[in-house]
């Protein structure tokens, strides 16, 4: 991630919703529509109850994605993979604060390979943790379902720790992203309390194909423009 620092609305489409047989294709038609970021969720099928993706289909797709590579490790361990999804053309890896013992070696270990580190917390995870960790961090990610499949119910009760969590941050250059649930109307809810990333994987992926993207950017500006209007 080398563009300079801001709080402007990002949005990162999942590539969990995205046509798995055709995703270079799919990366760059959702790109063209308006998408920020890329956010490929890892998951190992024992920290979550998924499996999905590993470094060698993250290196297959960095070359389609020309905006941010924001890779969410829904693993543990994460120490011995750091290197590979570095190596792989991650921007941004993101593990969670509940998938190890020790967190602050793991954020440590990101920013030494040359990324930016992100920390994600599970619903029940209280905002409290963060606070002796957001030296050593560029992006929290509040997670508004539990982790481990796409197209969850959003979890409401994590808007209260969205606006704890920004009144923590203050002026630190960290981007607060929210993974679950996002719609047009979840959106605003988590924009007006300090979000400045959303994931969206149904909701930007819905009626779409690299066939006919329209919808993609359709859904992507429906998402946009509930944030504008509304906060």
């Amino acid at each position: 991630m080398t563009a300079a620092f801001d709080r402007n609305l990002k949005i990162a489409p999942s590539i969990l919703s995205a046509d798995f047989a055709n995703f270079g294709a799919e990366i760059e038609a959702v790109e063209a529509q308006g998408a920020d970021w890329i956010h490929v969720d890892v998951m190992d099928g024992h920290f979550v109850p998924n499996l999905t993706f590993g470094p060698p289909l993250c290196k297959a797709i960095r070359k389609h994605i020309h905006t941010v590579m924001d890779v969410h490790l829904m693993i543990t361990p994460v120490d011995p993979y750091i290197d590979a999804f570095v190596d792989a053309g991650a921007d941004i890896l993101t593990a969670h604060l509940e998938a190890g013992p020790h967190i602050h070696r793991t954020l440590q270990a990101i920013r030494g390979a040359g990324v930016k580190a992100g920390l994600a917390l599970n619903p029940g995870t209280p905002v409290e943790a963060v606070t002796h960790l957001l030296d050593m961090i560029d992006l929290v990610c509040v997670m508004t379902v539990n982790p481990g499949f796409g197209g969850q119910k959003f979890i409401h009760s994590q808007i209260a720790k969205v606006e704890t969590l920004r009144a923590m941050i203050g002026d630190r250059p960290i981007h607060i992203e929210i993974d679950g649930g996002i719609t047009p109307e979840t959106a605003p809810l988590m924009r007006a309390a300090g979000a400045d990333v959303l994931v969206a994987g149904s909701a930007v992926f819905k009626g779409g194909s690299v066939a006919n993207p329209a919808p993609y950017g359709e859904n992507i500006r429906a998402i946009r423009t509930s944030c504008d209007t509304l906060v």
